[in-house]
């Protein structure tokens, strides 16, 4: 998303659409893709949208068409599980991290690994390409973050990041920033330059972290945290501003998302270990709807570039991918 995606969250975290009652979100089931043996960690869909990439501990990656809910492809490579894949800015390549240890670049073109990352001495959890997709910032079970130079599949640097496993890390829209959490309930703000840590986000209670991005316009950061809540902070005044509850987070490292798609609102979404995926006003926090369908803890999310489509995906007792639009 780019940086002129505006949140319309101010610095005091108020809502600027107090008055006006927008309409509510009306997503409905469209696809069900079924092909995973065992759960599904990690989806993402393709810089364009016109692809699904879907992975997890049966150490496949597939693709998946998302105008047909077809299968497209399926990569394997890996020895262990897959934890996280992520597209380069260009749709040209996916990263896996993995429990062997390692990552692998994929190439679309070639459909087959190009280059295999080696750095982290334990499970690798995360992975996410550089807005410019010359840099891959991965973490682990090791406590570190490791920045990664593609083209010489050497690490650039590897920070000392947590005292726990990194469950997520990623760039902000310029490259410029870093933002990492941890099983250690911190949140951490990196110059991707110098590796310098910038600025340390915790909450009272201080909660497991399962995930954190920056908003669109990288002024916020949105964190999962294991006490079933999501949380916006402005990183520069270490405050929290906003937070989304209703879902039920306390096991697993459940992802979010932003629609900013549609022209109802402007959305947080998260997956919970009820089954249900939870859709809140950004800006009122109000949860507008709830998706039922899936049998098993929702592990995965992801919303689609450019259309109003959001994709799910589940445990065990589920193993399906669902696309679910709204028109």
């Amino acid at each position: 998303m780019s940086a002129n995606d505006a949140m319309d969250v101010d610095a005091k975290g108020s809502s600027n659409t107090q008055d006006a009652k927008a309409p509510s979100p009306d997503y409905k089931l469209r696809f069900i893709l079924s092909g995973h043996t065992s759960s599904i960690s990690s989806i993402k869909f393709s810089p364009d949208g016109s692809l699904l990439a879907s992975a997890g501990p049966d150490k496949m990656i597939k693709l998946w068409d998302t105008e047909s809910g077809d299968i497209v492809h399926t990569f394997k490579g890996h020895t262990e599980g897959i934890n996280d894949i992520a597209w380069s800015s260009d749709g040209e390549f996916i990263a896996s991290a993995s429990d062997d240890k390692t990552v692998i670049i994929w190439s679309m073109e070639l459909r087959e690994p190009v280059k295999t990352l080696r750095g982290h001495t334990n499970v690798v959890y995360c992975v996410n390409f550089s807005p410019h997709s010359n840099m891959l910032v991965s973490g682990g079970y090791d406590e570190t973050v490791i920045l990664w130079d593609i083209a010489r599949a050497k690490p650039m640097k590897v920070l000392p990041a947590h005292s726990d496993p990194v469950t997520a890390v990623t760039f902000n829209h310029d490259g410029t920033l870093i933002v990492s959490c941890a099983m250690d309930g911190l949140m951490r703000i990196w110059d991707a330059e110098s590796g310098q840590c910038l600025k340390t986000l915790v909450d009272d209670d201080n909660p497991i972290c399962s995930f954190v991005q920056f908003t669109p316009n990288s002024r916020f950061v949105l964190c999962s945290t294991q006490d079933s809540t999501v949380r916006l902070w402005n990183y520069q005044t270490s405050r929290c501003v906003k937070t989304y509850t209703g879902h039920v987070n306390r096991t697993y490292c459940i992802p979010n998302a932003f629609v900013t798609t549609s022209s109802k609102g402007k959305y947080v979404v998260s997956g919970s270990e009820d089954g249900r995926i939870f859709i809140w006003d950004l800006q009122s926090r109000q949860v507008v709807q709830v998706l039922e369908g899936h049998r098993d803890v929702v592990l995965a999310i992801a919303a689609h570039p450019t259309r109003n489509i959001i994709a799910s995906a589940s445990m065990e007792k589920d193993l399906t991918i669902k696309l679910w639009t709204d028109t």
